[in-house]
């Protein structure tokens, strides 16, 4: 008898748990299975051009859908500018009183919104109900607050205006949460596209808006493909776009950006690593991996796709993850008992079985359980593939389904390596038992997130976004609010001070050696600064620089790509080491600069007199000097910060330095504007390629004498001089440039952001409106440093 109960035990099967859809389908009869767009706190009809949105698990039909041309597109834009004032000038508490009604609308509505996520979306009742809506509600509820605090804790902030946002299919009610809960809390109102897809959450969303009586125009919701996007994108009443989805549109938003002012986050692809070290708790790992891979049937930006197992129990491993993958159920995503469901597409579904069959051709081993499979429907096996190569197509691109790739590593460094050798970093996992060693990779993990013994962990109070290829910005949290704000002065149109270049041809046998003699006596030839070394330029030219008057002061070289490749490559070699060096010593250093200066007080002044008068030249040293005490004092106090999120978690919120970064630097105030943009950047931990005006490069030497004097290592800060619009150029399509600044005209800047489509490195500039430099509150403080670091999230367990 006991061996009959147990061999039952064992076989038993699970019975079927299926949702009742029927409310859904009643709420979908109400609206005849017909949407058009939420324009202006009013529904459109379907009229003219439309699209059928199906249920990936079955195939049916659940509603047409009206597609948004661009006089659509117009309206909606017309409709959330038309009620911006009005919503701007709403306290925060009154904003805030929206928002936690919207909260207690889904709540109310959970059950609704979940069944038409999954029958829309395809993925999992559970997902839905238990991940997702909480989720949503709990965006809401927390910018909420945020929209209480506006003015306590954003001081000197305002609202962007009319929003852009564009979101993906793989989590249409949770990403709309993610982009229209900070942004109304900010003060913005909002047009937002969902995807072709999945439309009906998004729209669901809408009807609750209009329940809970929000201003009319506040919140906009069109339908549509890529063109509606397009035209989102492009047009000229909108003020930010911020978009989730793949890094080929996100370049192609970013190109068609440029040119504007526009403010831009893209959260965009991932190949995260899953990092095993060979003392994990490997049962607890392999249930991560089942929530980091076959979560909504891998579709997840942020999927530990990338399994990197230390080698010594890399078999072992293999072993218990395809016994566990044996046991899960993939079928109806209505069925409560189901793991896996539904891919959303046919184009999707035909992607991922042609990345699987093209990494087997390229060598990996395959291998799916024998798993019974719906009969119809988008159903796609979990798979398994090992004995992949870090240079395949299937570890290097984004599958964005249910399939896990496997590499093996020896130590702690190639984990590193392997982790890193991608051009993505959204996310990533570290399973071991010795918090040090997961601590330690953790930080050397090129990622915006990085979880510690668990894996795909969301919650509003900690930020997500990534690093690199994966986009910039950050979704929650307080550094989400400052995506949707800006400083009060950048509303400030006054055009940048930006004078035409000096015409720097030079005549045949031009002769870099000869400079014009100056009343400082022996004459004194100035170099580029590179390494920590004067170098000569690659072109073999100076040209001239006059003074205010038209006198010439000396000639400055003229440096070109290949002086910008060497500035590069010595601010690459140095960067990792500088951003490791303790606050303390950078902030140490950073006083030794302003010592020197003081100590070269008088010779600076005269120099710099030459092209701003000798006012303006000692205030500007005073102020530069004082503003190097300001960034000397931030150093080791820009910190990071804690959360608790609800679960038993600690999240790090760690500040770190961006990279290797390229300063396009004013022509007004030429030494104050200089050390503004430079001198945050160093303070963070940044290594900087500076190109300075044009006009005023002779005090260079100068500068790089007051560096070399003030233990600044060689490499952090390098000076190329030449024309400001070739070097920003080559410098914003540098594949090894992190982020790019320019704080020049209107041209400099759209020159930078399509320079920077390349590896779609981070990108601010002053959209050529003029900055006030001796004004501490435009030109010093958190707004520079929140621009000089990007925030990793680590989230690491804590207690039971």
């Amino acid at each position: 008898m006991a061996s009959s109960i147990v061999e039952k035990f064992y076989s038993m099967e699970y019975g079927p748990a299926p949702e009742d859809a029927s409310e859904v389908n009643k709420w979908l009869d109400a609206h005849k299975r017909s949407f058009g767009h939420y324009i202006d706190g009013a529904w459109t009809q379907v009229s003219g051009s439309s699209f059928e949105t199906r249920n990936p698990a079955t195939g049916e039909v659940l509603a047409k859908i009206a597609t948004a041309d661009a006089s659509d597109v117009d309206r909606a834009v017309k409709a959330a500018r038309a009620a911006l004032p009005a919503w701007q000038a709403l306290t925060g508490h009154q904003r805030a009183r929206y928002l936690y009604a919207f909260a207690r609308q889904v709540q109310k509505h959970a059950r609704r919104l979940a069944v038409l996520e999954t029958l829309d979306n395809g993925k999992s009742i559970r997902e839905s109900r238990d991940i997702d809506i909480p989720l949503v509600a709990r965006h809401f509820y927390h910018h909420a607050g945020w929209a209480q605090l506006l003015d306590e804790e954003f001081p000197g902030y305002t609202s962007v205006g009319v929003v852009g946002q564009i979101i993906p299919w793989n989590f249409p009610l949770l990403m709309f949460a993610w982009k229209v809960a900070p942004a109304l809390a900010a003060g913005n109102t909002v047009v937002i596209k969902p995807a072709e897809f999945t439309p009906l959450s998004a729209l669901a969303l809408a009807e609750i808006a209009q329940e809970i009586g929000l201003p009319k125009g506040v919140l906009n919701v069109i339908n549509g493909d890529g063109k509606t996007g397009a035209a989102i994108v492009e047009h000229t009443d909108i003020d930010k776009i911020a978009f989730t989805g793949s890094t080929e549109v996100g370049r192609i938003i970013r190109k068609a950006t440029a040119k504007t002012s526009k403010k831009l986050s893209l959260e965009l692809g991932g190949k995260s690593p899953f990092i095993v070290f060979d003392d994990a708790d490997l049962d607890s790992t392999v249930e991560g991996l089942v929530d980091g891979i076959w979560f909504n049937q891998g579709q997840v930006c942020c999927a530990g796709s990338r399994l990197l197992v230390q080698e010594r129990v890399a078999e072992k491993l293999y072993d218990k993850i395809r016994s566990r993958m044996e046991t899960l159920r993939v079928g109806s995503p209505l069925d409560k008992a189901i793991d896996i469901g539904a891919i959303v597409d046919q184009i999707q579904y035909d992607r991922i079985k042609g990345l699987v069959e093209t990494g087997v051709k390229e060598g990996a081993t395959c291998w799916q359980p024998e798993v019974t499979m719906p009969e119809k429907g988008l159903f796609f096996k979990p798979t398994l593939l090992t004995n992949v190569h870090p240079a395949s197509t299937v570890a290097q691109e984004e599958i964005f389904g249910p399939v896990l790739v496997s590499m093996t590593f020896r130590t702690p460094a190639e984990a590193v390596e392997l982790a890193n050798n991608t051009t993505y970093g959204l996310a990533a996992c570290v399973w071991s038992e010795n918090i040090n060693v997961a601590l330690d990779v953790a930080a050397q993990v090129k990622a915006g997130v990085v979880w510690v013994n668990a894996t795909n962990l969301f919650d509003a109070a900690c930020g997500f976004g990534g690093y690199r290829e994966s986009g910039y910005g950050r979704e929650g949290g307080k550094e989400g609010m400052y995506e949707y704000l800006v400083p009060v002065h950048a509303e400030r149109k006054t055009a940048a001070k930006t004078l035409p270049e000096p015409v720097i041809d030079q005549p045949e046998g031009f002769d870099e050696e000869r400079s014009a003699a100056v009343e400082f006596g022996i004459d004194r030839t100035v170099k580029l600064y590179i390494g920590g070394k004067q170098a000569r330029p690659d072109s073999g030219y100076s040209y001239p620089v006059y003074d205010r008057n038209g006198q010439l002061v000396g000639e400055a070289p003229l440096g070109n790509r290949k002086d910008i490749r060497n500035a590069v490559e010595a601010a690459r070699n140095i960067s990792a080491k500088w951003a490791k060096t303790t606050a303390h010593g950078r902030a140490q250093i950073l006083y030794y600069i302003a010592e020197n200066m003081v100590q070269r007080r008088a010779e600076i002044v005269a120099k710099l007199a030459a092209f701003v008068g000798p006012e303006q030249a000692a205030i500007e040293l005073d102020y530069g000097v004082e503003r190097t005490f300001a960034y000397a004092a931030w150093a080791d106090k820009f910190e990071g910060s804690v959360h608790n999120p609800p679960m038993r978690m600690v999240t790090l919120a760690m500040k770190e330095a961006i990279g290797t970064v390229g300063i396009l630097c004013p022509d007004d105030a030429p030494l104050l504007g200089f050390l503004s943009l430079v001198l945050p950047a160093i303070a963070m931990g940044n290594a900087v390629v500076a190109v300075p005006s044009e006009r005023c490069a002779t005090l260079m030497s100068d500068l790089y004498q007051v560096f070399d004097t003030s233990d600044l290592p060689g490499g952090v800060v390098n000076i190329v001089a030449g024309k400001a619009s070739e070097l920003g150029k080559t410098l914003a399509e540098h594949d090894d440039i992190d982020a790019i600044w320019s704080f020049r005209d209107e041209a400099a800047s759209a020159m930078v952001k399509l320079g920077s489509i390349g590896n779609l490195k981070q990108v601010w500039t002053n959209e050529g409106r003029s900055i006030d430099w001796f004004d501490p509150a435009q030109a010093e403080g958190r707004y520079f440093l929140r621009h000089a670091t990007q925030i990793k999230n680590i989230w690491v367990p804590y207690g039971e």
